[in-house]
């Protein structure tokens, strides 16, 4: 199943860092910047964490959520957080059922291997849980900037 823009975003419930559950529908009334990225420390990974921290003050004045979701268990999400200070949720989608959901997880090839992993893609959804935009090729390094573009340029 592709999801696609107007489509309604799959509930979710995963666990952020301290073990808390954190489910979409509490976000009900705002919009979310939904982000699946491969792997905690990676080069990537941290240039587009990083991005989205630096400007996380502009996303918290325009009442946007970030979320970042990884197949990472809470212990790597906890180092990743605390080296590079992010301030948004982390959410531990061990296995890629909910990456799977959103079909952001399958085969992927580097380096002439193959394994199963989670794809670079952002899904904005709107406060009433409504798909507006999908980014499917994420550039990690201006990612934060563009995102919140779709925000402030309206």
């Amino acid at each position: 199943m592709t999801l696609n823009p107007g489509d309604l975003a799959p509930e979710f419930t995963l666990s952020d860092t301290e073990g808390n559950s954190v489910s979409l529908s509490d976000f009900r009334g705002q919009p979310v910047v939904l982000y699946f990225y491969p792997r905690d420390n990676t080069p990537g990974c941290t240039k587009e964490a990083c991005g989205f921290r630096d400007l996380y003050a502009q996303y918290l004045a325009e009442n946007i959520a970030v979320l970042g979701v990884s197949t990472d268990d809470a212990k790597s999400h906890t180092k990743f957080v605390s080296k590079y200070q992010l301030p948004f949720p982390l959410l531990c989608d061990e296995g890629g059922k909910i990456a799977s959901l959103y079909g952001s997880y399958g085969l992927k090839k580097f380096m002439g291997r193959e394994f199963m992993g989670v794809y670079r893609h952002t899904f904005i959804i709107d406060g009433e849980g409504k798909i507006v935009k999908i980014y499917r090729k994420v550039k990690p390094a201006d990612h934060g900037a563009e995102v919140l573009k779709l925000f402030t340029e309206q």
